[in-house]
């Protein structure tokens, strides 16, 4: 079955300060490339050469890039899961299983490989060795760490919800979704009957975070398995991460937590 890949890239990116006034997030520079063209290569490297990118903030700089876009108007004041469902003309056709990823996130070609080698009807990478990344990013690992629970499966019990302690952490999700052709257009029906008047986590539809609808769909019985992996990839969302991440390349460290060549 072939694959087409749809990198969520919206966001302005505000944490980015200066470095996101005149580009958006995923434009944003790491080691003399924008993040966006990394995943665009790696996906290249796999043979996947349909893609598509929702855009909203400085959706021009995407643009020029040269694969089709799909804008998100509401973009200032929405989430992934409205850049997601903005950009329903690329794969609701369902010719193609469906790769989905964040804009803001880079990752090497062999986890790429193991997300796409998975069977079930959704999957999403997750780090099981996330705490190697999260504990050089952050003083306390677990202020900006998302729970996440499996049975005895694999299968996500819980994700996207804030940890009281590390035990509830069998993983960090990394923003990168695999979704199988032949249900594309039940989760299409489900985004469209859920209740424009809920709030999910204490936000509002438009406002839903992707954690938030993946729990809507799992507490609907829906089954979505854990791809695990041990770090090869990088998320950015400030300008010390660029700057840690900077320092550890210089170094020759960077190499343990993701591989810039691979």
């Amino acid at each position: 079955m072939s694959v087409s890949a749809l990198i969520l890239a919206a966001g302005m990116g505000t944490r980015l300060a200066k470095l996101t006034q005149k580009i958006p997030k995923a434009m944003v520079p790491m080691f003399g490339k924008p993040l966006i063209k990394y995943q665009i290569d790696t996906l290249l490297s796999v043979g996947i050469t349909k893609i598509g990118i929702a855009t909203g903030y400085c959706k021009e700089k995407i643009e020029e890039i040269g694969y089709p876009t799909y804008f998100n108007k509401d973009f200032k004041k929405t989430n992934m899961v409205e850049s997601l469902f903005s950009s329903l003309d690329f794969f609701s056709d369902c010719e193609n299983d469906l790769l989905i990823s964040y804009g803001d996130i880079v990752y090497q070609k062999n986890n790429l490989k193991r997300v796409l080698a998975s069977d079930d009807d959704i999957s999403l990478m997750i780090d099981k060795k996330w705490h190697k990344l999260w504990s050089i990013r952050n003083e306390n690992p677990l202020d900006d760490a998302e729970s996440l629970k499996l049975d005895d499966d694999s299968f996500i019990i819980e994700l996207g919800k804030k940890p009281n302690d590390i035990s509830s952490i069998q993983g960090q999700y990394t923003g990168l979704i695999y979704v199988k052709n032949h249900v594309i257009n039940d989760l299409i029906n489900f985004y469209n009957s859920m209740d424009r008047y809920q709030l999910y986590d204490g936000r509002t539809f438009k406002e839903m975070f992707m954690t938030s609808f993946l729990q809507s769909l799992i507490d609907s019985k829906w089954k979505i398995k854990a791809t695990m992996v041990e770090n090869g990839w990088l998320e950015v969302d400030t300008i010390k991460d660029l700057k840690i991440y900077s320092e550890l390349q210089k170094k020759g460290k960077l190499i343990n937590l993701w591989d810039i060549n691979n």
